[in-house]
């Protein structure tokens, strides 16, 4: 497939979700599809992390490190299990990793919050990501992150002031903390400070980076749109089904949504470019003109939407359940979405070469 001048992925939010997105980074590798631009929210902040913190010939390494980490305190399921089954070891999965946290990710704090001293990290949440620091500092290369050839953005809340905030390394130099700033949910996991701010899971407001890469779009673009959380879905059947539902319209960031606008807006800059072509000479060289030019400037982009869809037995604790056989078989399910997606790429590959825009949705539902 020809690919444009940047290709970018991006990745959503979604806990124990973004296995999913370690699948989809190694199909896109065997693909040969290099990423020139990654940007996450919360869990996708930290796969965008260790993927731009290392070279090419380790990301898989350290996403597999990280991966095998955080899965391994759960006891592997029996293969024959079940949907009802199934659904019964996913939640008590779900309730251990409540009870006793996630190795190299968090973990419980020995004081509830309710003891603990108020206005202090101990007194703002339930969990201690110290080992979360402690596993970036191992897998990420943090002066090949931010000196490196693959832009990273990542995105977080301002508690104070309530107002979303990308860090992107073509600004400023990110350490771990921007990262679990990224992914810092409350009221499980504390805020994290930087420069006298502090900040709380960009998910809160927007679960999805896409925006910003668009926003500061420079070239021609392919964006491989990575949710973890799909925006349609089946109308609920049980409780267990509201609750999961319920949060995947809370954290879809009504993604489709998005990327249906932007075009839409394109199409409104196309016609504005349409008609100053035909503007006579002694009116287009007007600096008010120029000033609409340069609005309604843009560039083709092609966005390859590709989504998790979760069984039924999943529910809504799908995002906290760490088990090493649910997270491989999320891995499996992200490399399969490419392979389906890569399977049909004639569409996406003529409208890069035609310079057009447009979304893709091209995976099995």
């Amino acid at each position: 497939m020809p690919l444009p001048d940047t290709v970018a992925l991006v990745l959503q939010g979604g806990g124990a979700l973004g296995s999913f997105q370690a699948g989809v980074i190694e199909e896109l590798a065997a693909a040969e599809i290099e990423i020139d631009w990654v940007a996450g929210i919360s869990i996708g902040a930290v796969n965008a992390a260790l993927f731009a913190g290392n070279p090419p010939q380790r990301r898989l390494e350290a996403i597999h490190a990280f991966w095998d980490q955080v899965t391994s305190a759960l006891p592997e399921f029996l293969p024959s299990l079940n949907d009802q089954a199934r659904e019964i070891a996913h939640a008590w999965s779900a309730g251990a990793v409540m009870l006793g946290g996630v190795p190299g990710f968090f973990r419980p704090r020995p004081i509830p919050p309710i003891f603990a001293a108020p206005g202090t990290p101990g007194a703002l949440s339930y969990y201690d990501t110290t080992p979360l620091r402690e596993t970036l500092d191992r897998l990420v290369d943090w002066d090949l992150l931010n000196n490196g050839p693959v832009r990273l953005s990542v995105g977080a809340v301002n508690i104070q002031s309530g107002n979303f905030r990308y860090f992107d390394t073509r600004d400023e130099r990110i350490d771990a903390r921007h990262i679990m700033a990224s992914g810092a949910l409350p009221p499980g996991l504390p805020p994290v400070e930087i420069d006298g701010c502090w900040y709380w899971d960009g998910g809160l407001v927007s679960n999805t980076p896409l925006t910003h890469v668009l926003d500061r779009q420079e070239a021609e673009m392919l964006v491989f749109q990575v949710d973890l959380f799909p925006a349609a879905n089946e109308l609920p059947r049980t409780m267990t089904d509201v609750l999961g539902r319920e949060k995947e319209i809370r954290y879809s960031s009504r993604t489709r949504a998005i990327s249906d606008e932007r075009l839409r807006l394109r199409n409104a800059r196309e016609t504005v470019r349409r008609l100053l072509e035909k503007l006579p000479d002694h009116i287009a060289d007007e600096p008010e003109v120029k000033a609409v030019r340069e609005l309604v400037t843009e560039y083709p982009v092609n966005i390859v939407q590709l989504i998790y869809r979760a069984k039924l037995w999943e529910g809504d604790s799908r995002d906290y359940e760490f088990s090493t056989r649910t997270m491989r078989e999320h891995w499996e399910a992200g490399r399969i979405a490419v392979a389906n997606t890569m399977a049909n790429s004639r569409l996406i590959a003529q409208n890069i070469l035609d310079g057009d825009t447009a979304a893709f949705d091209l995976t099995p539902r």
